[in-house]
């Protein structure tokens, strides 16, 4: 899925109570072309639905395509509300709390990958999409795409967005000063596994000393942890039984080990990712590298804003692939357009604006109809140089790996990121680091 950052603090509290505020007070309430949901019937006046997203730089991509959807339905109006760039910390405990009270959420609701395995736990919490004719959208999504919108008793109520397939994004200019490469395939071929990678930020940090090699430890540690859990089992927090296994799983160990690595050897800028401070440190140039799923390349360009523009490009990530990421738009059941709401949803996840938020903003299209499509075949990204996102990202997206991720994995995740940030910014020992992970997963998990 796809966001300064994505996809803390009482300001953003206060920022969400406001939105919560704003939302309990307004009307809920949009449409495709060629849309499998029912027409909706006319109304004197506009239904404005409207959508919540998260996430950094371009967000969900969605800017374009409501513009047109706007455009052409002046019955039904989409209205995006951006509530924060962190899923984890602030946009889905605050969504829970919505979903539970029966308000507060808007028409259509974004979830990352890491709330999907709770909400389908939820099925009261969610209108059915099937009531609006959206079953017929099976066949345009990878069945595990599909299967994780579906509840345990059968209720479709999300669609997907974008998947995230790998990559490593860089800059040039920072390479040139620092004597590397700066051809894609060139640097591509300077780290095939990640000591190597390691061995190219020691180069690139004794040559550049006002810059970090990478943003900070969370970003690659999570790169790892994916394809780590490629090699086992597909599991990374929870088994599939949903039974916590992070002090068991080696894949987690092996993302800990990683990260540790990288802090010690002083190669990180020491940024949260998805933070303001992260935001203002990609624009200014404090990093050179940080680790892309697809959608991350909309929250760098975002982030960096113009002054970036054709000095990022795009490199094979070490170690091979993997799968980061992705999300769903789901309508929730307090909605009082639901029938709008699903078109909206619809129109969103339709093969023509996926392909369009691609070749747009290059959050890689979970629609397989899209995935086919010349034009994101063909891809290429002006803001990375003109980098070949669609032979990078798309051709390899039909066997990309789905990981299992548990119940309460958000809440996992946001505990182990938290220790793995302080290691790296000096608030936690080294030595005591990976007990303390062990022990704050285990109270995220309850």
């Amino acid at each position: 899925m796809m966001i300064s950052k994505r996809r803390g603090g009482l300001a953003a509290a206060s920022a969400l109570a406001a939105a919560a505020l704003t939302v309990a007070s307004c009307g809920s309430g949009g449409t495709p072309e060629a849309s499998s949901a029912p027409a909706s019937s006319a109304a004197a006046e506009p239904v404005t639905i409207r959508v919540q997203t998260f996430g950094g730089g371009t967000n969900f991509g969605y800017k374009n395509a409501i513009t047109k959807w706007n455009a052409e339905h002046k019955d039904i109006q989409i209205k995006e509300e951006h509530l924060t760039d962190q899923f984890e910390q602030q946009y889905w405990p605050q969504m829970i709390q919505w979903l539970q009270a029966g308000n507060g959420a808007g028409d259509v609701v974004g979830i990352d990958e890491g709330g999907m395995g709770l909400a389908k736990a939820h099925p009261e919490w969610w209108a059915d999409l099937k009531e609006q004719g959206l079953e017929s959208r099976k066949a345009d999504f990878p069945a595990w795409k599909w299967e994780n919108g579906v509840t345990a008793d059968g209720k479709l109520f999300g669609l997907g967005t974008d998947i995230g397939g790998m990559s490593l994004c860089y800059r040039t200019d920072l390479f040139k000063k620092a004597g590397l490469p700066t051809d894609r395939e060139k640097v591509s071929a300077l780290w095939p596994t990640w000591d190597e990678f390691m061995n190219v930020g020691k180069t690139f940090q004794s040559k550049v000393k006002d810059t970090k090699f990478a943003d900070g430890t969370n970003t690659l540690y999570q790169v790892v942890l994916y394809q780590e859990a490629a090699k086992n089992g597909n599991v990374t927090y929870f088994d599939k039984d949903n039974n916590l296994i992070v002090d068991k799983n080696p894949a987690v160990k092996a993302g800990f080990d990683f990260a540790t690595k990288m802090s010690q050897q002083g190669l990180t800028a020491k940024l949260r990712n998805f933070t303001d401070e992260w935001a203002a440190g990609t624009q200014k140039g404090a990093f050179a590298t940080v680790g892309c799923p697809s959608w991350m390349l909309g929250v760098v360009s975002g982030n960096a804003g113009d002054g970036g523009k054709g000095k990022w490009d795009v490199a094979s990530v070490p170690g091979g692939g993997g799968n980061w990421g992705g999300s769903w738009l789901a309508v929730p059941k307090q909605s009082k357009h639901p029938k709008e709401a699903a078109m909206v949803a619809d129109y969103l996840t339709s093969a023509q604006t996926e392909a369009s938020i691609f070749t747009d903003f290059g959050n890689m299209p979970s629609n397989t109809k899209s995935q086919a499509d010349p034009a994101v075949q063909g891809a290429k990204n002006e803001f990375f140089n003109n980098a070949p996102i669609g032979e990078i990202f798309a051709k390899s997206a039909s066997s990309l790996q789905p990981v299992f991720l548990g119940v309460k994995h958000a809440q996992v995740k946001n505990a182990i990121e938290s220790v793995i940030q302080g290691m790296d910014d000096g608030s936690v020992a080294y030595d005591k680091a990976w007990q303390q992970l062990v022990d704050d997963a285990v109270k995220a998990a309850g």
